[in-house]
């Protein structure tokens, strides 16, 4: 083991003794990154060596099947390692859960992002409850449907949330973690996590920032397949409805029904056959079910909102 990465290796021993005054926990979500997990964390020990506050890196292994684990632990992290893979939701949530900081960084693992940028969101901290790093990226790179996707997910984002969203999944972000610990029940065990993690923010009121970061060519190989990102991308739409917003799209969907029912009544009951059709009176009920059903589901997300559960 070189100076160095002794030297880095002891300051995370000693993080792990002292976690009462820990102020920043950086939680590095990593599967399969044995390439790339040990050049994150070391950027991490060099962007925050001059931080004022005290910190950990936490590496959350989900059931690698390569030295992800021990490559993270050489290099100076803590590692939380799942005995099978769950998702990056699911090592989101718990390296929430296991974090002894007040605030959390999540990171990728794939040395995309620039360590050195994470001062620059924690100085928005705590006038801000999340601040995300806006990508600067080329997305004439991105495959058609990823990018596709993403474009459809942001702009329903906006209109759900009523908010002008930047970067709505970003892999660099940091947030207050009593917050985040109320809305692990609205966090997906896939990657839509990191999406809806901005949306649970910003539905619940709360305050998000944005700071432009530098976005870099992975390190290993993506894990990006068509068919099921094409799958995750409809089931994020869904999600998002029912999670966050559910009167505003079934309020949407009643106003529509019932628009298209008031003007086919009007023009049966002056026309040769008048009087009430069965068709008319299923579109009217239809219309009343639908928002119904909105309000039920509103209910139902503010009460889990308001108790946290997860």
């Amino acid at each position: 083991m070189s100076p160095r990465t002794s030297k880095h290796h002891a300051s995370s021993v000693i993080a792990r003794r002292s976690t009462k005054r820990i102020k920043l926990t950086v939680v590095v979500p990593a599967f399969n990154e044995e390439m790339a997990v040990g050049k994150v964390v070391t950027d991490v020990i060099d962007g925050l060596r001059k931080w004022p506050h005290r910190w950990e890196i936490l590496v959350v292994d989900d059931g690698s099947d390569d030295q992800t684990s021990e490559v993270a632990r050489i290099a100076g992290a803590v590692v939380l390692r799942r005995p099978e893979r769950g998702g990056y939701g699911a090592s989101v949530k718990a390296g929430i859960r296991r974090a002894h900081g007040e605030w959390i960084a999540l990171l990728d693992a794939d040395g995309t992002y620039d360590a050195a940028m994470l001062p620059a969101l924690l100085e928005l901290l705590p006038a801000y409850d999340q601040v995300n790093g806006a990508r600067q990226c080329d997305y004439g790179r991105i495959a058609l449907i990823r990018m596709w996707a993403k474009k459809c997910i942001s702009k329903m984002a906006e209109w759900i949330s009523g908010k002008r969203i930047i970067d709505l999944n970003s892999g660099m972000r940091v947030f207050k973690r009593g917050i985040a610990l109320q809305c692990l029940w609205a966090l997906p065990d896939g990657f839509s996590a990191s999406t809806s993690l901005t949306l649970s923010f910003l539905c619940d009121g709360r305050l998000v920032a944005y700071v432009p970061v530098p976005y870099r060519p992975r390190i290993g190989s993506s894990k990006f397949h068509p068919v099921t990102d094409t799958v995750w991308f409809l089931g994020t739409i869904l999600r998002m409805i029912l999670y966050f917003k559910p009167l505003r799209v079934f309020l949407s969907l009643a106003v529509v029904i019932f628009l298209v029912a008031v003007p086919r009544s009007l023009a049966n009951s002056v026309g040769p056959k008048k009087g009430v059709h069965d068709g008319d009176v299923s579109l009217f009920c239809l219309a009343t079910l639908v928002f119904v059903c909105g309000l039920i589901a509103e209910l139902i997300v503010a009460q889990r909102r308001g108790t946290g559960v997860h």
